[in-house]
C-alpha cells in the first residue's frame, strides 16, 4: 500500500514569527492578500501588528474581518463578495487567514470559491477537491484544529444544518506561521476546548485504518506534546512552554489527520456542532471517553500505545492495563477542564433525542466512521449519543 503525504510548502515557528509574514508572502508569490480573521483578533490588536508589517514591507491588503464561529456559508459568501470586488481595480492573488480554525476554514473555502465558483456543497466529501486554489497563509491563534496544516475545511450548510465536510489538495495552506504568543490570550475555557480537539486528531489519526507509518510519527509526537501541556496552559495561560508545546503538537496532529483522516469522535461530534451550536473541540470532548471504550475492543494495541504517548503509563505496562488507564485519563481531563454532557450543556432532550436518527446519518455520510478501528451501524452511533447524553 502507498499514501500520499500532503504538507504546507513552509511553516515558521516560534515567538515574534508573525513579523515574518512579509518575507513568506513574498516567498509564495503573494502581493495583494485578503486578510480574512474576526473581531477578537482586532479587539486584541493581532490584526493591527499584522497590518503594520504589511504597511512596512509595502504590502496593501484587504480585509474580512466578520468571520463567524463554525462558519457557514452565509459568512463565506460575504467574505467572497469582497474576494471578487478585488483590490485598486486588481484581483487578490492570495489570502491570510489569522486566527482560530474558523478564520482558516473559511480562508480555506475563499481559495476554491474564488477560482472555481459554485457554492460549498458542491465541493463536499465524496468529491475531492484536488484542483488548485488560491495560496492560504495560516496563522493560528489557537492550539487546536491543526487547520494550517490540513487539506480539509468545515463549512455549514445554513439551509440544513450540516456541517459539511470538503477535502483535497486544494483546501491545503501553501505556509503557516505558528507564533506561540498569539496563544497567550485564549482564555481556560478555549484552551481547554481546542487541546482535546488536537488530542482527539492525534488518537483519532493513529488508530485510523488509513493511518501510515508517516502519520504515525506525527500523531505520536502530538500526543507527547499535547497531554502533559494542556493542563499546565489551563491553569496558567502565560505559561509560553506549554503554550508553544501545544501550537506544535496541535500542527502536527493536523498533519497526523490531514493524511490518515480522523474517525468516529469526529463523525458524531459535527452534527452536534451543527444543530446544537457546541463548540467543536467541545463536543468531541463530550465524546472521546466513550467512544474510545467501545472502540478499544477492536485495536487494542494501538489505543495502549496512545497511553504510553501521553506518559499515562510506562514501556513496560500491558495493553490491558493502558487501555484501562487512558480510559481513566480521558474521563479525568473532562474533569478537570470542566467539560460538560449534552445535557450539561443545555441541550433540550426532546430535541437531542428527536435528530439522533439524522445525526447518525450525517456522520455516516461524512465517510469518518468508516475510520474507525471498530465501524458502527447506524443504531450504534444512535446508542452512542444515548451513552454520552447525561
Amino acid at each position: 500500500m502507498t499514501h500520499s503525504i500532503v504538507l504546507p510548502r513552509l511553516i515558521r515557528t516560534g515567538s515574534g514569527a508573525l513579523g515574518q509574514l512579509p518575507d513568506l508572502l513574498t516567498a509564495c508569490g503573494v502581493k495583494r492578500p485578503l486578510i480574512v480573521t474576526d473581531a477578537t483578533m482586532v479587539e486584541l490588536g493581532y490584526l493591527a501588528r499584522l497590518g503594520q508589517g504589511l504597511a512596512q514591507a509595502g504590502i496593501k491588503s484587504g480585509l474580512f474581518d466578520a468571520t463567524e464561529p463554525e462558519p457557514t456559508e452565509t459568512s463565506v459568501l460575504v467574505a467572497e463578495a469582497i474576494l471578487r470586488a478585488g483590490l485598486d481595480g486588481q484581483a487578490f492573488d492570495g489570502l491570510v487567514a489569522l486566527g482560530g480554525g474558523s478564520a482558516i476554514d473559511t480562508a480555506k473555502a475563499l481559495a476554491v470559491l474564488g477560482p472555481h465558483g459554485g457554492r460549498m456543497r458542491d465541493y463536499k466529501v465524496p468529491r475531492i477537491v484536488d484542483e488548485p486554489g488560491l495560496p492560504v497563509i495560516a496563522i493560528p491563534t489557537t492550539a487546536g484544529t491543526g487547520s494550517e496544516a490540513t487539506r480539509v475545511t468545515v463549512i455549514t450548510d445554513p439551509d440544513n444544518d450540516e456541517k459539511m465536510l470538503c477535502m483535497g489538495l486544494a483546501f491545503m495552506p501553501v505556509a503557516a506561521i505558528l507564533d506561540p504568543d498569539l496563544t497567550l490570550s485564549l482564555p481556560p475555557r478555549v484552551t481547554a476546548d481546542t487541546g482535546i480537539d488536537a488530542l482527539t486528531h492525534a488518537i483519532e489519526a493513529y488508530v485510523s485504518r488509513k493511518a501510515s507509518r508517516f502519520s504515525d510519527q506525527q500523531a505520536l509526537a502530538a500526543m507527547r506534546l499535547i497531554a502533559p501541556n494542556l493542563r499546565r496552559a489551563f491553569h496558567d495561560g502565560e505559561d509560553r512552554q506549554a503554550r508553544e508545546a501545544l501550537l506544535i503538537g496541535a500542527c502536527f496532529g493536523g498533519i497526523a489527520f490531514s493524511n490518515a483522516s480522523v474517525a468516529l469522535v469526529h463523525g458524531m461530534s459535527r452534527p452536534i456542532g451543527a444543530f446544537f451550536h457546541v463548540p467543536h473541540g467541545l463536543s468531541n470532548a463530550m465524546l472521546l471517553p466513550a467512544v474510545t471504550t467501545w472502540s478499544i475492543p477492536a485495536a487494542p494495541t494501538r489505543y495502549a500505545d496512545c497511553a504510553r504517548a501521553m506518559g499515562v503509563v510506562g514501556d513496560g505496562v500491558s495493553d490491558e492495563i493502558a487501555n484501562t488507564a487512558l480510559l481513566d485519563e480521558l474521563r479525568a481531563l473532562n474533569a478537570e477542564l470542566g467539560v460538560p454532557t449534552p445535557a450539561g450543556f443545555g441541550i433540550q432532550p426532546e430535541r437531542w433525542q428527536q435528530l439522533r436518527p439524522l445525526m447518525a446519518e450525517q456522520a455516516l455520510a461524512s465517510g469518518s466512521p468508516g475510520n474507525n478501528p471498530r465501524i458502527p451501524t447506524h443504531d450504534e452511533i444512535i446508542a452512542l449519543y444515548d451513552e454520552v447524553w447525561g
